[in-house]
């Protein structure tokens, strides 16, 4: 399966965090020609198991990129057949009004999220953004309809189909961070071509949007030599601060910080180097916020990296990349699994 081809699928289908189940046969299909090994964790986390050369103990990669998106959550059902919903993750209420949805109940509904036109607004109300508790969203069923397919508690996504835009820029819903999920497709691809000595974990993470949850218990689990988490990272676009974005199609970005081993991230750039890639670089002065927190700190602590897609409009329906960023990420990442042996593991305890 094409790095494309995947991302496309992963983007399309429904996984809010906490209900991620529905990407794993997407990711059994893709995976599975690449791989040793497959399984799932009690909390929904995807792992995948590539085997390097030689005798063990070798040592051991972890990649991991959170599979969960930000959705909405059903709370009431009004006498008029309205439904009152929550935010799963975050997400800015200003871009809900308008927005096609899909609401998983006993079966699939497709929904707008309705507000007050702009004809009918009090004084006042001209210039202020609406609340997410002054939105809603219309199925067009009556409620005693609607209630013997939807409950409380079900989960809500936003209803798009990924845009492909010039020069392979891609646009869709989830691609923070299904992003991350399709560069370790390309590395695994990757990997087919190279001698590795190390074992590969591929793990698709879940709940990092409410908290680092999948890749706190799947670190812990596995207790891998390194961890490498692949995430998105904020792209340029007009009237953003320069030195808080990256550009998309410039290559994939690479953090440092306290967040970050140094040998890691020197051995990320070596890596670039000897792929050829060029890269860019993040500074991320405290934790990452990303699933690279959660296994830093796992255990005895997991000597950690991160890799960053550029992405636009984060968190809406239109995310935005360049898939040449996401097979460049994959390819940086197979370099450096290349490069990873025992010694250098060795190396990376603080003396």
């Amino acid at each position: 399966m094409q790095v494309k081809e995947l991302l496309k699928n992963l983007s399309e289908s429904a996984g809010v965090a906490g209900f991620e189940h529905g990407l794993h046969s997407s990711l059994r299909a893709a995976w599975e020609p690449l791989v040793h090994e497959m399984s799932t964790d009690v909390l929904g986390n995807f792992v995948a198991k590539r085997r390097g050369v030689g005798e063990e103990p070798r040592p051991s990669v972890m990649l991991a990129a959170h599979m969960d998106e930000v959705g909405m959550m059903v709370t009431k059902i009004d006498e008029r057949g309205y439904i009152r919903f929550t935010q799963v993750g975050g997400i800015d209420p200003r871009i809900l009004p308008g927005m096609e949805v899909t609401v998983h109940g006993r079966r699939q509904l497709a929904g707008i999220i309705g507000t007050k036109p702009p004809h009918l607004l009090s004084a006042g109300e001209e210039d202020k953004a609406p609340k997410m508790e002054e939105l809603f969203i219309d199925v067009g069923l009556a409620q005693e309809r609607l209630v013997d397919v939807v409950e409380i508690g079900d989960v809500i996504t936003f209803q798009r189909d990924v845009t492909e835009l010039a020069n392979d820029f891609l646009a869709g819903k989830s691609f923070d961070d299904r992003a991350g999920v399709a560069v370790i497709h390309s590395c695994l691809q990757w990997l087919e071509k190279l001698c590795i000595t190390a074992d590969v974990y591929a793990v698709a993470t879940v709940q990092e949007e409410i908290g680092l949850k999948g890749a706190t218990v799947s670190t812990y689990g596995l207790e891998p030599d390194i961890g490498i988490a692949i995430d998105v990272c904020h792209g340029d676009g007009p009237g953003q601060p320069e030195d808080l974005v990256s550009e998309l199609g410039k290559g994939p970005v690479i953090t440092m910080g306290p967040n970050i081993a140094p040998r890691v991230y020197e051995l990320l750039e070596q890596a670039a180097k000897d792929a050829g890639i060029e890269v860019q670089v993040d500074v991320a002065p405290a934790q990452t916020g990303t699933d690279a927190w959660a296994m830093q700190i796992s255990r005895h602590g997991v000597p950690t990296g991160l890799v960053s897609v550029p992405l636009r409009y984060m968190h809406t329906s239109v995310e935005t990349l360049h898939l040449d960023d996401v097979e460049k990420a994959g390819k940086l990442l197979a370099f450096f699994i290349a490069a990873v042996n025992r010694g250098f593991v060795e190396g990376l305890v603080w003396s």
